[in-house]
């Protein structure tokens, strides 16, 4: 079990993140594409994944295995950015001590291959090459999803705001999910290994992830700035990958003309039920319905259910749509 103690001041400096971080998504899903469990969700991802890996993603499995730990720095907290580029700019450019510490600690429990002795010594060539295979691995595993993948972290958030509207940070954090208990002042945390995570004033950054599986997840080193990553609930359809740069089939725009559903994308940016949009918008639900399945077709908006309840939350390009138009 994970224990994560609270202070007051922490209380108050609890943040979810602005949304899914690339470092994190690939080192998850890395250990996730690893694992057998999970099929429900990650069985086809996995059978469409693994053929389309290069060599060079092959590189990241002895440092994400599927069970045991893995080195921090792989998943900077800081300096990061908003960008998958920026992300391993800030890895490449670890500090040599922390590249060592961490590696010494994963190396006390599981043989490590040989070149990550060039690692733990900060060799410029061995840290571009592993730059090089996140970079490739994002490419080829994660990046014909990850519109889809985003849109559902997006979703989460927007889950966690009507926690924290409704019961503040105690709602917010009773609202995690069943792995996760608010028993004020510590938040129980199901997890692999006995470990507590004292706060001290540093507050914390609840990261939603969609790859991670079963269990949070959190840095080994408690000195760091403190982050517990969670599984997000998942509803995805991994028959159809986007490409690149490509959100959407513009032929699936046609249907969106007609004031309606525009008025139904505006009130989904902050997400909203079936029964609320019909109440707003004095529309049946049947009409509600088709206009939402409409928009979900064009990439626009996306569908949660948690607890009986869906929820419509308009996507990032539902959101761009709609600041386009000046809505």
């Amino acid at each position: 079990m994970l224990r994560v103690h609270f202070t007051a001041e922490d209380l108050a400096r609890v943040r979810v993140a602005s949304g899914p971080d690339f470092l994190w998504e690939i080192s998850n899903s890395v250990q996730t594409l690893q694992r057998r469990d999970g099929a429900r969700v990650f069985g086809e991802w996995r059978r469409w994944a693994r053929p389309r890996l290069s060599d060079s993603c092959r590189l990241l499995s002895p440092l994400l295995p599927p069970h045991g730990c893995s080195p921090d720095f792989l998943t900077p907290t800081h300096g990061a950015g908003e960008t998958l580029h920026a992300a391993v700019d800030t890895l490449v450019r670890t500090p040599r001590m922390r590249l060592r510490t961490d590696l010494t600690r994963v190396a006390a429990s599981r043989r490590l291959p040989g070149w990550t002795e060039s690692l733990a010594r900060g060799d410029v060539a061995a840290l571009r090459q592993l730059g090089h295979a996140l970079h490739t691995y994002h490419l080829e595993a994660l990046a014909p999803f990850w519109p889809r993948i985003h849109a559902q972290i997006d979703a989460d958030r927007i889950i966690r705001l009507h926690s924290l509207l409704d019961g503040g940070t105690d709602g917010l954090l009773a609202g995690l999910g069943p792995q996760l208990r608010w028993r004020q002042p510590v938040l129980e945390v199901d997890y692999p290994v006995e470990q507590d995570l004292r706060l001290d004033g540093r507050g914390l950054t609840l990261q939603p992830s969609f790859f991670c599986w079963p269990t949070p997840v959190t840095l080994a080193d408690g000195e760091l700035p403190p982050v517990l990553v969670y599984p997000i609930d998942h509803a995805m359809d991994w028959t159809h990958p986007t490409p690149p740069d490509r959100p959407a089939d513009d032929g699936a725009l046609g249907p969106l003309i007609g004031h309606t559903r525009a008025a139904v994308l505006k009130a989904v940016r902050t997400g909203a039920s079936t029964v609320e949009l019909a109440r707003l918008l004095a529309v049946t639900h049947p009409a509600i319905s088709q206009h939402v399945k409409v928009l979900r077709a064009a990439g626009l908006v996306t569908t949660v259910r948690r607890a009986g309840r869906s929820l419509h939350v308009a996507t990032a390009e539902g959101r761009a749509l709609l600041h386009s138009s000046g809505s």
